[in-house]
């Protein structure tokens, strides 16, 4: 399964700041908020959960939210998805990649899942 998303920064950049820190709480964690450098970085973290949810075939709803996908970065700093259990489960996920990419004024983001 794939998924594919792309956002305009200056979409993301307006959200922060028009409601600050609880436009990152939204969709983001504690953990991945530390992560965040920029409006830039908070839109190639909002672009992969939105691939994730449409590479599951659901898109982010009551059957995937935003928390359920965390954005973790390795030690070279990729980009990588953690998913929660009552995901990996639910759509018996085996494997996942990340990609995210920025040009000029977008952030795109490419998820393929790899399930049973």
């Amino acid at each position: 399964m794939i998924g594919i998303d792309l956002i305009k920064t200056d979409r993301m950049n307006r959200f922060l700041e028009r409601f600050g820190e609880k436009a990152l709480q939204k969709f983001l964690s504690q953990n991945e908020i530390l992560l965040v450098k920029n409006y830039k970085t908070a839109s190639g973290f909002w672009s992969a959960k939105e691939a994730c949810s449409k590479a599951l075939g659901v898109g982010i709803g009551a059957e995937c939210r935003f928390h359920d996908i965390e954005i973790t970065k390795t030690q070279k700093g990729a980009p990588q998805i953690k998913l929660s259990r009552h995901i990996v489960e639910k759509f018996n996920i085996i494997d996942i990649s990340l990609s995210i990419t920025h040009d000029g004024d977008y952030a795109i983001a490419v998820v393929t899942i790899q399930s049973r």
